[in-house]
């Protein structure tokens, strides 16, 4: 049952009924289109031989009618087959989101394009599109060729013969059109995903000189796309229009072989017309399906793909709610691989925090003090040891859970679009605007904020629109201390801050401190660490040493004596 519902399968879950209904109508809408042929048999031989229009009234009131119900019917299926496929949607959206968010975190497919959710659109426009309807009306040419075998042996014998070679036509197209198509999706996606990511950057682009370089490397992914994309549409519409041109021919010449027949005596004229259009019905969904050829591979290719991603990121277990922590950290021996790394990052690092404790993560470039605050905010799981809160291991925590216990602030801080209160909010439904402002006067962002053009409902995008780096540092600090989290995991929160950011800053991890919360900073400018009690030296991935800070600079700093009397405001964290 897990894997089931690790799988795109379970969006269709308990919907047999819906597909036994498209099934029902399909066969009456199928039995319906019989309705012509044995119309066109009744003029031919019953009201011209007998000239009685009041057969022929008869006969076109009952057709009129038949067809009317046939149009209901076929109206009804396009509807059940339009709500499958917004309830597979619906049904996966979230389910797809979400794994292609973790897979981002857990797997480092960060820079790679996501195409879940175009995946599951391709799925949901094929399961809404007529050409699903040609899967339910394929098993009903056999019924149309035996009609015409009814007419004459020799009819059918050349219905069959027909229908066979468009069936190989159909196969070959398949077999041809998939490489051509996978390659135009591939490109396709790569051009959107550079585009995308030039957008984004477009101010640095453009004062660096870049847009001539940045255009023609996105005009040749296009041109590579739309490249594959006409060998691939030039392929299906070779198939389609040779299996259009075909089925024309077959037609007429069922038509010729059936005059012969008339001549001959074997056939009547009605049977003559009614063949024709028998096979054309017959023939029909097969022209369809190849029509449709490129729909039907992207969502194949799409629900592959789902498969893959659900299966690869199953869903979070469900875990037993436990109560608000307490802040105590416990790091115990923990040594993390980041995602598709073989080198560990951290190496056996142990390290104790109580309630009012601010502790200084120091080291240089590469050290693995980014990959600490990760773990330390549950973006990623140690391979071996445990971090825990209050007794209680990260991992024991719902996901959202435990976000709402940590203030985490990113080293590369990201605003949302959306308002400034959103961003602060944690993009939250309803959040309460006392918080939004408590939050910001602990991050000293109020004022800052209230000097924007609307405040708090000042528009930001993605990239921080028109914020500098320092506005959109302490607008992401306020981010963290938005829901009074347990404790604070900043990494480098003082890099784009001037010297009035940094004492807001400073007078924040005061005040956390003084509320009993747990405050870790990884810092690379010595006011980073002023307000810290602990300080851990982090060398190649291992703890070379922590303990009180003083303390653990004077035996490991060189200059220690130089800085002391800048403590506590300044302390050399480079100088080693």
């Amino acid at each position: 049952m897990k894997n089931k519902l690790n799988s795109a399968a379970s969006g269709l879950h308990g919907m047999t009924g819906l597909f036994v209904a498209i099934a029902v109508f399909s066969a009456f809408v199928n039995l319906l289109m019989l309705t012509g042929p044995l119309y066109m048999l009744q003029i031919y031989d019953r009201v011209l031989t007998s000239k009685s229009v009041e057969t022929l009234v008869a006969l076109t009131m009952l057709i009129g009618a038949l067809f009317a119900f046939m149009g209901v019917l076929d109206f009804a299926r396009a509807r059940i087959a339009a709500r499958i496929g917004a309830k597979l949607q619906s049904r996966l959206d979230g389910r797809v989101f979400n794994a292609i968010l973790r897979r981002s975190v857990h797997s480092g497919e960060r820079s790679k394009p996501a195409t879940g959710l175009k995946d599951l659109e391709s799925v949901q426009r094929l399961l809404s599109s007529p050409i699903l309807f040609a899967v339910f009306d394929m098993p009903w040419a056999p019924l149309f060729i035996a009609a015409i075998y009814t007419f004459h042996p020799w009819l059918g014998h050349l219905a069959v013969c027909g229908t066979l070679i468009i069936v190989c036509i159909t196969l070959l197209n398949q077999y041809l059109a998939k490489k051509p198509e996978q390659e135009s999706m591939m490109a396709s996606n790569q051009g959107d995903v550079f585009a995308e990511s030039i957008r984004q950057q477009g101010e640095m682009v453009r004062a660096l000189g870049m847009s001539a370089a940045v255009t023609n490397r996105w005009q040749e992914l296009r041109r590579r796309a739309l490249s594959a994309q006409l060998s691939s549409s030039d392929r299906v519409g070779q198939f389609t229009t040779m299996t259009k041109s075909f089925r024309f021919f077959l037609q007429s010449a069922i038509l010729g072989l059936a005059a012969y027949l008339v001549i001959q005596g074997d056939l009547s004229p009605g049977a003559m017309i009614a063949g024709s259009i028998l096979l054309g019905r017959a023939l029909a969904p097969i022209e369809q399906a190849i029509g449709g050829w490129p729909n039907v591979i992207r969502a194949r290719q799409g629900w592959t793909r789902l498969n893959e991603l659900l299966a690869s990121t199953p869903e979070a277990e469900e875990h037993t709610a436990l109560p608000r922590p307490r802040a105590e950290l416990d790091v115990n021996q923990i040594t993390v691989f980041p995602p598709e790394q073989q080198k560990a990052s951290l190496r056996m690092m142990s390290f104790h925090m109580r309630p009012g404790q601010a502790l200084g993560v120091i080291g240089a470039s590469a050290s693995g003090k980014s990959t600490l605050a990760r773990v330390l905010a549950g973006i990623w799981r140690p391979s071996s040891g445990s971090v825990r809160l209050d007794g209680a291991a990260l991992d024991q925590y719902e996901p959202d859970v435990l976000g709402s216990y940590i203030g985490y602030l990113p080293q590369d801080v990201v605003l949302f679009n959306g308002t400034v209160a959103d961003n602060i909010a944690r993009m939250q439904a309803n959040p309460d605007p006392a918080q939004i402002v408590d939050a910001a006067k602990k991050a000293g962002a109020h004022e800052m904020i209230l000097q924007l053009p609307n405040g708090y409902d000042t528009p930001v995008s993605s990239g921080g629109g028109r914020l500098s780096g320092g506005q959109k540092q302490r607008i992401g600090l306020a981010r963290a201390f938005y829901g009074d989290p347990v404790f604070l995991v900043l990494d480098e929160p003082n890099s784009n801050l001037d010297s009035y950011g940094q004492d807001a800053l400073n007078s924040a991890i005061r005040q956390a401190k003084e509320a009993g919360k747990i405050v870790i900073i990884m810092a690379h400018r010595p006011a980073g660490i002023a307000e810290c009690d602990l300080i851990l030296i982090v060398e190649a991935g291992a703890a070379k040493a922590f303990g009180p800070r003083d303390e653990v600079l004077k035996a490991h700093v060189k200059n220690y004596a130089q800085v002391a009397g800048q403590l506590p405001a300044q302390v050399s964290a480079e100088a080693r």
